[in-house]
């Protein structure tokens, strides 16, 4: 391990949720926390602005994207990603692991690495697990991913072994490649809903010099119950002194459940997603915005909401502007989920600190018509 990062744990409930703070060589934040994705450089429909005035203390880049386009050397050259898109707190970039997964279609994957043929024009380009970390070198990244095998679920037991028999060598692999000036790495835990290849990942992994460990492989083709269940069984026998991140899950149902079992960290492009299409996040679910009830509607979307949409523009004036296909809509409706989710991990850190969370994960749920799910 090195001095790339510190991860302190500052409140814990009688759950076993922790409330933390992760320093990086940009700064700090808070966790539990959610991090908004930025693909590209950027998160769709914000700019570098529009998220300090969120308060977001740490952001996700895409290393496969950044390296297709505009390519990790020039913006190496440019001064590195937090120059580039004029970000100056912490970045954590993933790996190209998820990639090789989504983009089965344009890859070939064996023990050296994974070809893929670009999105773009078709060009082959080859990432192995030490380019991987070259890439995110490149960057700039504060917390770099080790490249890993995500396999789509529902996969046979064959599969999901041999995938976590490559991610354990892939990952020993970065290890050696990672170098003294590099940010911090984080190892990733695979395993699909198979508890006991989730523990043998997990058991080849937590003695290698990573500063945090990651749940990969969830929200992946699983259902709900499924995910749950591999976050209670599995959060827990994460190492108690490094950050537990939840990688692609961003669902506020799924938050609560991971933070009620001990995980600290998330990025998800959901609530952007989300935004773009009419989905709005509010206190008690969804709102689809684009429904004809709000035509007339001079409410704001949430009446609970701190954020700046809630504060100034009403529900029909929303539903206008995805109607006329408005960007300001994107912009508008971004800020407001983003700033849902981060509000959300803030209540979740403060019911941490009090020794509320269970009651806090109750009421939450029974906003939603339902019941928490079984510890």
């Amino acid at each position: 391990m090195s001095d790339a990062l510190s991860f302190d744990v500052q409140a814990r409930d009688p759950s076993g949720a922790r409330a933390g703070r992760v320093t990086t060589r940009h700064g700090s934040f808070e966790t539990p926390v959610f991090m908004p994705v930025g693909t590209q450089g950027t998160v769709k429909g914000l700019s570098s602005g529009d998220l300090e005035d969120l308060d977001a203390g740490i952001i996700l880049g895409n290393a496969y994207h950044l390296w297709v386009r505009p390519g990790d050397e020039r913006i190496e050259r440019l001064g590195g990603l937090h120059r580039f898109m004029s970000w100056e707190r912490s970045i954590l970039t993933d790996s190209g692991g998820f990639q090789a997964m989504s983009l089965a279609h344009l890859r070939r994957l064996d023990e050296d690495g994974v070809r893929f043929r670009s999105h773009l024009d078709g060009t082959e380009m080859f990432m192995s697990p030490e380019e991987s970390i070259r890439i995110q070198r490149r960057l700039g990244s504060d917390i770099m991913m080790v490249l890993d095998e995500c396999p789509k679920l529902p996969a046979t037991t064959e599969e999901i072994r041999s995938a976590v028999d490559r991610t354990t060598r892939w990952a020993e692999r970065c290890v050696k490649e990672r170098r003294e000036s590099d940010g911090a790495l984080f190892g990733i835990v695979q395993g699909g809903v198979d508890l006991d290849e989730r523990q043998r990942s997990l058991d080849a992994l937590v003695d290698l010099p990573f500063e945090g460990l990651a749940l990969g492989g969830l929200s992946v083709g699983e259902g709900a119950d499924d995910t749950w269940r591999m976050i209670a069984a599995c959060a827990p026998e994460l190492p108690e002194d490094r950050p537990r991140y939840l990688m692609g899950v961003g669902r506020p149902e799924d938050l609560v459940e991971a933070v009620f079992h001990g995980i600290d960290m998330f990025d998800c492009v959901y609530p952007t997603r989300n935004a773009r299409n009419g989905t709005l996040l509010t206190s008690t679910g969804h709102l689809n915005i684009k429904r004809a009830e709000f035509t007339e509607d001079l409410g704001p979307i949430d009446e609970s909401c701190g954020c700046r949409t809630c504060a100034r523009y009403s529900r029909a004036y929303l539903r206008h502007l995805y109607l006329s296909r408005e960007p300001l809509f994107n912009r508008l409706n971004t800020r407001h989920n983003v700033h849902q989710l981060l509000q959300l991990m803030r209540d979740l850190r403060e019911a941490i600190v009090a020794g509320t969370l269970a009651s806090f994960r109750d009421a939450f749920w029974a906003a939603r018509g339902a019941t928490s799910p079984s510890s």
